[in-house]
């Protein structure tokens, strides 16, 4: 029996071979997200990539959703009953904790200082830095990202303190690990918070002015999970104070609106949620090498990779932990 597959991501010759592979006679259609509409929808059996909301409804036979991203913000709530929803958690690590190391480092030397004065042809020194090197990095969120992160961190001599939802074994490369319900006392030890954090109830405000103001002075948080587990407000004044500093790759509101006072607050450093996508080949080559398995594995009825729950939103996995 053929299966119908549709696939969304701009994929390229390699890619289509390792998913047609993976389901040999399937019958394959590849159609931007973008350009999507209900009838392309409708008779699919397998989806590779993310689809429009609205359009998960439209989908009468779906067996299989395999998002792109590693998030899988509103999906659950809306699956049609009996499909698998799964996601590209471990595709994202690379792309995403380089950037995160790059805007530390750019911050705790003061590149983006230099780089404001370039612009204006102002030759001025700027004074002292600081060095990853015997810093205290607390990474809240230890997944692909967050545990990407947290080893380049151990590899450049932090002392690398960890946090998850549960406690599992900790890494080599993480000197201590901790669970949430610690954070408060963990935040005035760090010099660098890096959040790489899902949405959901658990996360939503989770860094509150309060504990912006538990922060270590001169600190640097750096977030690349979801905007909304900042409270944007206590960030715009604890920032303004001068008592911290952030890089920022997700904001909330997104996309930040011309006119808000996030884009002009002092000591706070912004990137348009850039740092996963597609921008670096590997990602792309990651999403597809997990897409194209869970297809082999589903047409083989084999256990499929980074399933989420419906009801919590997370990886199967990550609830057993």
């Amino acid at each position: 029996m053929t299966v119908n597959i549709l696939v969304t991501p701009p994929v390229l010759e390699k890619h289509r071979a390792m998913i047609e592979a993976a389901c040999p006679g399937g019958s394959f259609r590849y159609i931007p997200q973008k350009e999507l509409t209900k009838e392309d929808v409708r008779d699919a059996e397998v989806i590779i990539g993310n689809i429009p909301h609205a359009l998960v409804p439209c989908c009468e036979k779906l067996r299989l959703l395999h998002l792109g991203s590693a998030g899988a913000d509103g999906y659950p709530a809306i699956m049609p009953e009996g499909a698998y929803l799964t996601n590209s958690s471990g595709a994202y690590g690379l792309a995403i904790s380089e950037h995160m190391l790059g805007m530390t480092l750019a911050i705790i030397k003061k590149l983006y200082r230099y780089w404001d004065n370039q612009r204006a042809c102002l030759w001025r020194d700027e004074g002292g830095v600081t060095s990853m090197e015997d810093a205290v990095v607390l990474v809240v969120g230890m997944g692909d990202i967050g545990g990407d992160y947290a080893r380049k961190c151990s590899a450049l001599g932090a002392y690398v303190i960890g946090i998850r939802r549960r406690l599992r074994e900790k890494p080599d490369y993480v000197d201590e690990m901790h669970t949430l319900n610690e954070l408060d006392e963990l935040l005035p030890r760090a010099d660098i918070v890096a959040m790489a954090l899902p949405s959901g109830q658990e996360t939503n405000g989770l860094m509150d002015e309060r504990r912006l103001r538990l922060m270590k002075e001169g600190a640097v948080l750096v977030n690349v999970g979801r905007g909304k587990a900042i409270s944007t407000d206590g960030l715009v004044k604890v920032c303004g104070e001068g008592r911290i500093r952030a890089a920022l790759d997700v904001t909330d509101p997104e996309p930040l609106p011309p006119e808000h006072p996030l884009w002009r607050t002092e000591n706070v450093y912004i990137t348009p949620h850039i740092s996963g996508f597609f921008h670096l080949p590997q990602t792309l080559d990651r999403i597809i090498k997990i897409g194209s398995e869970n297809l082999r594995r589903l047409v083989n009825g084999e256990e499929l990779l980074n399933r989420v729950d419906g009801e919590t939103g997370y990886r199967v996995e990550e609830n057993r932990a």
